[in-house]
């Protein structure tokens, strides 16, 4: 069966990491030869990792001691930023530099969808509903695309011409944020209008995270406070109502990459240029766990610890 609690870091050294949570202890590495890895997702089953690489999405089993990938997404030009699966993992999506959101089925081979943002995509997410993929790209451009109709369904550009880096969907729809360069993040409410009907943003709040780049801006599971990791070295918790800053997390000797809820909100794992993955307890606001192996940058996390398998 699959193990209760799957934590992986992945690193400019060409390695992805697996962790005990608890103990610090690395249990297993995996080589990816062909480039850095960028990004990387575990599916809700616990059963596959997915690696986004430069040009490639690998999807690599995690309780097997199989070290090569069970399969390769080729089809992007150029650095794969993003990936993620849909629910019931029927399907993977993945945003590349290269300036296409693309959908993978994975069960086929080759990609099924194929939808053109026309700058280098840094940031996608899949909304709750299961319907519609939300892109922020180096323009500063975000795109809604409606899987149902196969189309653009909406564009927002809150800052012109500033790359936006990172975006999140609250788990019950209500909220998205975006986090761009200039370490500002827009708040959206998030409408429908009514069954079927494509979501629609509306404007809530705009936040001056930090001085630095937001590199990840990530809502949490009970929809009660917004993290922000930015390139000062530093993450930010932020209590959704009223936006007022509620932790500064400090510990990272550089940027921070990436972070990933527990899936009670109650921890929070982070990525750094340091060479290191934390884990904090967020009621303390302190590291409980410094995760150290890699020898390069870790610039992506990924955390499951869902009970239900799915």
């Amino acid at each position: 069966g699959a193990p209760s609690v799957v934590l992986a870091t992945a690193s400019y050294d060409h390695t992805i990491r697996f962790w005990e949570a608890t103990s610090g202890i690395c249990h297993r590495t995996l080589q990816y030869a062909d480039s850095q890895v960028n990004k990387i997702e575990i599916t809700s089953d616990k059963q596959y990792l997915a690696a986004a690489g430069n040009p490639q999405v690998r999807l690599f089993e995690i309780t097997s001691s199989n070290s090569q990938p069970v399969s390769s997404f080729d089809g992007h030009q150029g650095n794969v930023t993003a990936v993620g699966f849909q629910r019931e993992n029927k399907w993977m999506f993945s945003g590349s530099e290269d300036g296409t959101v693309k959908i993978w089925d994975l069960r086929a081979p080759g990609c099924q969808r194929q939808y053109e943002s026309r700058a280098a995509v840094n940031t996608v997410v899949l909304h709750p509903n299961q319907s519609e993929l939300i892109s922020g790209d180096q323009n500063g451009n975000i795109r809604v695309w409606d899987l149902r109709e196969n189309v653009c369904s909406s564009e927002y550009v809150p800052e012109v011409g500033t790359a936006v880096r990172s975006i999140s969907v609250a788990s019950d729809g209500s909220l998205a944020v975006a986090a761009n360069n200039s370490g500002v993040c827009f708040v959206w409410q998030l409408v429908g209008k009514g069954q079927g009907a494509a979501t629609h943003f509306e404007p809530l709040h705009k936040l001056q995270a930090h001085d630095g780049y937001i590199l990840k801006c990530l809502l949490s599971p009970d929809v009660q406070h917004l993290v922000t990791a930015s390139s000062d070295g530093t993450v930010r918790v932020w209590d959704l109502d009223g936006f007022s800053l509620k932790q500064t997390l400090v510990g990272h000797q550089k940027w921070v990459w990436d972070c990933v809820f527990s899936v009670d909100a109650a921890y929070l794992v982070t990525a750094s240029s340091d060479c290191t993955a934390r884990l904090w307890d967020l009621s303390a606001g302190e590291a409980i766990r410094v995760y150290t192996g890699h020898h390069k940058a870790v610039v992506c996390c990924a955390l499951n610890d869902s009970s239900d398998g799915g």
